[in-house]
């Protein structure tokens, strides 16, 4: 659903716009981020696969580790060009050519902070440096890009006669860097347009003032043709601006296209896997509350037009929509959550079932699919006989491999399995799935761990999110031992999904 477009926007829907991915270096300087050079290789792979333009593989100067993973995704053969950052320095350089890389990012000072304060030189020497390490990359046949740093705070002449010397030195293009977050959109557009009038040019900015995304845009509108992002806005401090975002942004409000959107959100959980760091509920596009709706008024709306409280279709990113259920919901959601479980009540039930949703949320609870289930079972008097149900659980972690072993009450059969894993979770986990066989093969599309109370003898709350086939659950259990909570939760949403296929635990896999 694209809005209308102006003919006076500042960004024509004809302009070609690429992303530079910079999530292999500027966002693994995030703190506590590390990647493996597998990790890299699933990244460099997830980004192909959603159509980013260059990869910015990392920093070749960082040591061998460091190679060996740009090495590695070099030797992908990616479409996309796949590129080492470089100080101005010219072994760096040399380290980069090492790794087969198609480019370079030469990073230059740009403001007299950094000229005179981090590099200790002057003006004067830093142009020629820059010049005599543009032309040893050209001659090494490699497409480079300078980067002025902390070109916001520099002077702007002196900016622009820096990315004139490095385009006479053969340059390819030159970059406009918000290093440090610093600068607004008038400030952008201004550098950038001047840029722009000496040769290709890109933007690099950050997200300290939370400008990311209209800095990038800024930039784009003056003259920018490439724009350096990470997935999910990872980065240093308060991260770089989010790939995600800026291609989105692009697309739905200026029909510029620049990735291929449905992959976005996959990607994004990739990078979230690889950083461990999780998304935000409440980021744009990708964050778990972007199309999720609770409140009564919205869910009413979205059922009767699914574009009445959505900017753009969640498929467009890849993702679904989802109906939350909690102290704000309403009987059209309830009802709703009702028949896509399969649930039949009347309309006084639904109100009576809506009415003890709501008490429960106002209890501070989040309601889950199973707190609904057991609801609305009491209030339709409807008996059930358990599936399956976790009778016991043993699990060790002190020595070099964690097991676990559990016992079941699998529809009046008991069943007993252990397992191993790389931890006393997974470990107990892997039993659950031995005893059920193929039964269990339900996916795991979220776990989350809450502490409720403080203290070494903390009660924790696991809440799992599974599907299984076109169903899905979300169970949440609290208790203080964090794997019992994480098995029963497992457990008893496997319980819900299987309710109604029997015939799949008549007989464990052997």
């Amino acid at each position: 659903m694209p809005v209308t477009h102006s003919p006076e926007q500042t960004i024509p829907s004809d302009r070609t716009v690429r992303l530079l991915d910079t999530t292999l270096r500027d966002g693994e300087q995030a703190p506590g981020v590390s990647l493996s050079p597998d990790e890299k290789v699933e990244i460099a792979r997830a980004l192909e696969r959603a159509g980013v333009s260059v990869i910015e593989a990392g920093s070749a100067c960082t040591g061998a580790g460091e190679r060996q993973a740009i090495s590695r995704v070099t030797d992908l053969d990616l479409d996309a060009r796949v590129t080492s950052f470089c100080r101005g320095i010219q072994s760096d350089i040399d380290l980069a050519l090492d790794c087969n890389v198609d480019g370079i990012h030469l990073v230059v000072p740009a403001s007299d902070r950094h000229v005179e304060g981090k590099v200790g030189t002057s003006r004067e020497d830093n142009l020629e440096k820059t010049a005599e390490l543009v032309s040893y990359a050209k001659d090494h046949d490699l497409w480079v890009e300078v980067i002025g740093e902390d070109g916001s705070r520099a002077d702007l002449d002196y900016l622009e006669t820096l990315a004139e010397t490095a385009l006479d030195a053969g340059a390819d293009r030159t970059c406009f860097a918000d290093t440090v977050g610093h600068t607004g959109p008038e400030r952008t557009a201004e550098a950038v347009s001047r840029l722009a009038e000496l040769g290709p040019v890109s933007a690099h900015t950050h997200d300290d003032l939370g400008l990311g995304v209209a800095n990038a845009l800024s930039a784009i509108s003056a003259g920018a043709d490439l724009v350096h992002c990470t997935v999910n806005g990872l980065g240093e401090r308060a991260g770089n601006v989010a790939l995600e975002e800026v291609a989105i942004a692009l697309e739905h409000v200026y029909g510029v296209e620049t990735l291929e959107l449905k992959e976005v959100y996959d990607l994004a959980q990739v990078c979230s896997r690889a950083t461990g760091i999780p998304l935000a509920p409440n980021k744009a596009v990708i964050g778990e509350n972007a199309f999720t709706h609770e409140s009564g008024i919205h869910t009413d709306g979205t059922l009767k037009d699914d574009k009445m409280y959505e900017p753009y279709e969640p498929e467009t990113v890849g993702r679904e929509r989802r109906l939350a259920l909690g102290k704000h919901a309403g009987r059209a959601g309830v009802k709703a959550a009702l028949e896509e479980h399969d649930v039949d009540a009347g309309d006084d039930e639904v109100a009576d079932i809506a009415t003890r949703v709501t008490e429960l949320g106002d209890r501070g609870r989040h309601v889950t699919d199973a707190d609904l289930l057991a609801i609305a079972e009491d209030v339709t008097g409807t008996e059930r006989e358990r599936v399956v149900e976790l009778v016991d659980i043993a699990a060790t972690s002190g020595g070099p491999i964690p097991t676990a072993s559990v016992r079941l009450d699998v529809g009046g059969e008991e069943r007993v399995a252990s397992g191993t894993g790389s931890g006393p979770v997974d470990a107990a986990v892997s039993a659950v799935r031995e005893a059920l066989g193929s039964a269990a093969d339900a996916e795991l599309e979220s776990y989350h761990v809450d502490a409720v109370t403080g203290g070494t003898d903390a009660v924790v709350t696991v809440e799992v999110t599974m599907s299984r086939d076109d169903r899905t659950v979300t169970v949440a259990r609290s208790e203080a031992d964090i794997t019992r909570a994480s098995v029963e939760a497992m457990v008893d949403a496997l319980d819900r999904l299987l309710e109604s296929d029997r015939q799949a635990l008549a007989m464990a896999d052997d």
